[in-house]
């Protein structure tokens, strides 16, 4: 496995090496290291090999299909890689190092799975500093889908997130049935089997009505549209409050807009949290949140979160961005609100907060729906099916 920043965390990186361990594989992972990180590990079984990398080479890889810098550094770090290893396939994780393993690819000829984790390009068209000059000038997604779909042409199996965003690739490109695939990401059952409860968490917030988001705090994320919110609930809801685990470099305009409301009593920044303190705000939630702002992106991929709150039980409130919609429309776990209309996701919680019977079935349905059908160990099966019919051919 190829992946061009530090590990851990990754969970969907981990989840599928040890799915891959536990059919028998041995998995070797490449990955960077920016600090003190041991360069050599097993970690879970997984073989960790960790090279140096640097603040240069990091923003470099934002120009990997500008200039050839960032692919040839990675590549002779990659080949050193495969030579020591002794690897037999590589499988790639998302495109910006994918260049990088394509080339060294010609050497060596392994068979290789490229893991998009996400529709990568679009995502970029959010980032702010691709709205201003330099990187408007330099940074080019519409180049990176150029790439995108060269490597996906290259690549012996695709794998990705969605049906959706499954879908939104054939639109572009022509692939033979069986080559692009869907490995979707999900919990584990250890999420919700093995997990320790913190009580201070619980305790801090028992007696309260918590609305709860975790994960990245990216503007793109929508948690604007639920600060924006908080004046028109904070009345009518006894002990409101809006706690975000999670951050990112936007979280000025954040906390500036919650302020300017006037709204601090009512939201608690925790920052970002290690994963197992997420069960126990989990548990100290009444309704969680993915307030998505729309998006190709968003409309294709599922946030991994969604997962995390169903196996708890949690009824889900998400905006209508459309893969996560007619997810939780389809299984009846949550309520589905107009996504940057803070009015609109007043209305939601409002419905919520006075129907707990409600709450409770959206809640049971989402479980189940774990149970039977989404944890990882069920769906899983898609990416050892891969392996077995790479290693027939």
């Amino acid at each position: 496995m190829i992946l061009d920043k530090t590990f851990p965390p990754d969970p969907r990186v981990e989840n599928e090496a040890s799915a891959l361990i536990d059919a028998g594989h041995e998995v070797y992972l490449f990955c960077l290291h920016y600090d003190d990180q041991m360069e050599s590990e097993t970690l879970n079984g997984i073989r960790i090999r960790r090279f140096p990398s640097n603040r240069l080479e990091y923003k470099l890889s934002a120009l990997a299909y500008t200039f050839p810098f960032y692919s040839r550094l990675m590549g002779k770090k990659i080949k050193q890689f495969i030579e020591e290893n002794q690897i037999e396939i590589l499988h790639i994780h998302d495109m910006r190092i994918a260049d990088a393993v394509f080339k060294v690819n010609r050497e060596f000829k392994l068979k290789t799975i490229l893991d998009l984790h996400d529709n990568f390009p679009e995502v970029m068209k959010e980032y702010p500093h691709l709205k201003t000059f330099p990187g408007k000038q330099l940074i080019s997604p519409e180049k990176w889908k150029r790439k995108e779909m060269e490597f996906i042409d290259k690549a012996d199996r695709v794998v990705t997130v969605s049906n959706e965003f499954i879908n939104e690739i054939r639109s572009r490109i022509r692939l033979d049935k069986d080559k692009i695939q869907l490995v979707p990401n999900t919990v584990r059952r250890s999420f919700y089997e093995e997990y320790e409860k913190d009580d201070e968490i619980l305790d801090r917030y028992r007696g309260k009505f918590v609305l709860l988001y975790l994960g990245d705090t990216g503007i793109r994320r929508g948690l604007l549209t639920v600060i924006n919110a908080i004046p028109l609930l904070k009345d009518k809801i006894k002990h409101l409050k809006f706690v975000i685990v999670g951050s990112n470099s936007s979280d000025d305009l954040l906390k500036k807009t919650v302020v300017k409301l006037g709204v601090g009593a009512y939201v608690d920044f925790e920052g970002w949290q290690h994963v197992s303190k997420f069960p126990s705000y989990i548990l100290a939630s009444d309704v969680c949140v993915s307030p998505l702002n729309r998006s190709v992106q968003h409309d294709v991929a599922y946030a991994n979160k969604i997962f995390q709150y169903m196996s708890f039980s949690k009824p889900v409130l998400v905006s209508d961005a459309r893969a996560q919609k007619d997810l939780i429309k389809r299984i009846e776990s949550g309520m589905v609100h107009k996504e940057r209309d803070p009015e609109d996701f007043a209305r939601k919680v409002l419905s919520l907060y006075h129907e707990k019977d409600v709450r409770h079935r959206l809640g049971v349905n989402g479980k189940r729906f774990i149970l039977e059908e989404f944890c990882w160990e069920k769906v899983s099966g898609n990416l050892i099916n891969i392996y077995k019919s790479m290693e027939r051919h």
